[in-house]
């Protein structure tokens, strides 16, 4: 494949996208033409030197990488996605649902069902009419405790120490219900949580607050990252621990359950299915497009 570098000397396109604030640039390659180093993705995400985001969407045809020709037969279109640091990750679901919003832009989907293979592996999405929301299949839920009950686990933060539930989205979540969000103060450090060996690859904390029935309110600091202005796994995770903790579990009622999740960059919809299937459901919105000159990458 062609090599993005900064010798290319040739522009090229790019957009700007997010949901729920989680901000992603957006590379158009349906062919798999370019090769996107780490640094090359870290200098497109560099707020100040760059263009600025949470991380690197490349579209691409399955058939057309190495990782998704055997996805190609159910989803035609790859998700590629890179963190701002410019390593690779499985999955995003917030970037899923501004993946599927470009599909559509550039008239390469249809409103509807939509499958989009990623590392994670296949997710079912449906796009609405009329620039409506997103929603994003994102998986079954992984809920843990151990002898001594859910409680056991701890975080700590600005003097407070609240017991957590650990819930796995695919990524490990740590979810601490509070009294105030701004009871754990500004997370400019990560929160400290205990034993360290419940998390042996860090983990991202959520702090949860309710606003009503089935409406829950959170603040989250990624591993790696700080705090940010959302986080779609995490608030996958909040809602299921916030049903459990309401009594609600669809494999056992046999009803599905939906809770509102206000994350700092908007609302989110989280249905738990009784099949287990966690289904979210938000904006995706496309923001700016242009070209990269690559000079941006000298």
């Amino acid at each position: 494949m062609g090599k993005v570098s900064s010798t290319a000397g040739v522009p090229f396109p790019f957009l700007k996208g997010h949901g729920t604030e989680n901000d992603f640039v957006i590379i158009p390659d349906p062919d798999g033409e370019l090769d996107l180093p780490s640094a090359v993705v870290a200098r497109l995400c560099d707020r100040r030197a760059g263009i600025g985001a949470d991380g690197v969407l490349r579209v691409v045809r399955s058939a057309a990488h190495p990782e998704a020709k055997a996805m190609a037969a159910e989803a035609e279109w790859f998700m590629d996605y890179r963190n701002s640091d410019g390593s690779v990750a499985e999955m995003c679901g917030n970037g899923a649902r501004v993946f599927a919003r470009y599909l559509e832009r550039a008239g390469l989907v249809e409103p509807g069902d939509l499958a989009i293979a990623t590392r994670a592996g296949v997710r079912r999405a449906h796009i609405a009419k009329n620039g409506g929301p997103v929603t994003i299949a994102m998986g079954a839920a992984e809920l843990h405790t151990s002898a001594r009950g859910a409680d056991e686990i701890t975080v700590s933060a600005a003097g407070h120490t609240w017991p957590v539930r650990k819930v796995g989205m695919g990524n490990p979540h740590a979810v601490a219900f509070v009294t105030d969000l701004a009871d754990p103060g500004p997370l400019l450090e990560a929160p400290v949580v205990r034993p360290a060996a419940a998390y042996p690859e860090g983990v991202n904390v959520e702090f949860v607050v309710s606003r009503g029935p089935r409406h829950v309110a959170l603040r989250v600091h990624e591993r790696g990252a700080g705090e940010t202005r959302s986080c779609g796994t995490g608030a996958c995770a909040v809602m299921v621990a916030a049903a459990r903790r309401d009594g609600h579990d669809p494999r056992q009622d046999g009803a599905p359950v939906t809770y509102t999740v206000e994350v700092p960059g908007g609302q989110l919809e989280i249905t738990e299915r009784t099949d287990g299937e966690i289904e979210m459901t938000g904006p995706a919105v496309i923001v700016a497009e242009g070209r990269i000159d690559p000079g941006l990458l000298a």
